[in-house]
């Protein structure tokens, strides 16, 4: 399955190294099971977006292991694919740049024929062959059809493709240099949000965990002292303050780290697709791993 993860520590920048890399199974371990690409967005002290992907696994890409020790950034987008629409190509590697924003997706959407014809010109977007980044061109339209309400555009691209395409899951992470939205939808796969005080939520302490079992161990001096959301596909340590989104919810994170969520998306698909529905290689990246 493909991991999602996001971290938002606005104003303030920081490194997200501990994440990426140093955990026996962080985003670059779990890279050995989901091996059909490797991205990693940020942004330049400027606002400028910056993205490095390839289609290739975390552990074989040496510039990404390089630009994830080095790059600072006050939000970060990291996803490892595991392709289910789209050849493995660089242009379908997530995450996806439009218009100042950074976005990637877990989860299949059928009906593609439709979602173009319903983006006409909007389609110019789109660079590659994914379901996912044909999504993100049709947020990218709603939001400037809401006058840049990037929380009316996801919603409104989302209850579009419930009501009309088969879909069998809507996981995003979308981010700008200082604000991070995540939408969870339907019940299909899981998506977690931890809000981390600075210190921790037992004092003065840098952030330092060991997931189940001895499987992850995180550290960070910089968000030792720095509040920090992240939000990711599984809960990346035993915190008890982890909190699973409810199927349907949209979650905002402001420039001032303030979270509020609500639940966008309140009805089922129109057209719910099960993993016996989907094409094998569909199927297969959908399962967990």
């Amino acid at each position: 399955m493909c991991r999602l993860f996001g971290l938002i520590s606005s104003p303030l920048r920081t490194h997200a190294t501990f994440w990426l890399l140093d955990a026996p199974d962080s985003l670059s371990a779990q890279s050995h099971r989901e091996p059909d690409g490797t991205g990693l967005g940020f942004f330049d002290a400027d606002g400028t977006p910056e993205v490095h992907k390839a289609p290739i696994a975390a552990y074989e890409d040496r510039v990404f292991a390089r630009e994830a020790r080095e790059v600072e950034s006050a939000t970060f987008l990291a996803h490892i694919r595991f392709a289910s629409t789209g050849g493995l190509d660089v242009r379908n590697t997530h995450p996806f740049e439009q218009q100042g924003r950074l976005f990637a997706h877990n989860g299949v959407i059928e009906g593609l024929d439709e979602l173009d014809r319903h983006l006409g010109e909007d389609r110019a977007l789109v660079h590659g062959d994914t379901d996912s980044e044909r999504f993100f061109a049709l947020v990218t339209r709603e939001t400037a059809a809401h006058g840049g309400n990037v929380s009316a555009g996801l919603e409104s691209a989302a209850r579009w493709v419930a009501r009309n395409l088969p879909l069998f899951a809507l996981n995003i992470v979308l981010v700008t240099a200082r604000e991070l939205w995540a939408l969870r939808y339907p019940a299909t796969h899981e998506l977690y949000v931890l809000r981390r005080p600075a210190g921790g939520h037992q004092g003065s302490r840098q952030l330092d965990h060991t997931g189940h079992g001895g499987r992850l161990r995180v550290r960070s001096a910089h968000l030792g002292a720095r509040p920090s959301v992240v939000v990711a596909s599984e809960r990346m340590d035993e915190s008890p303050h982890w909190q699973l989104m409810a199927p349907g919810e949209l979650l905002h994170v402001g420039p001032d780290l303030r979270a509020t969520a609500r639940i966008a998306l309140a009805d089922p698909p129109a057209h719910p697709l099960t993993l016996a529905d989907l094409r094998p290689e569909a199927a297969a990246s959908q399962r967990p791993a």
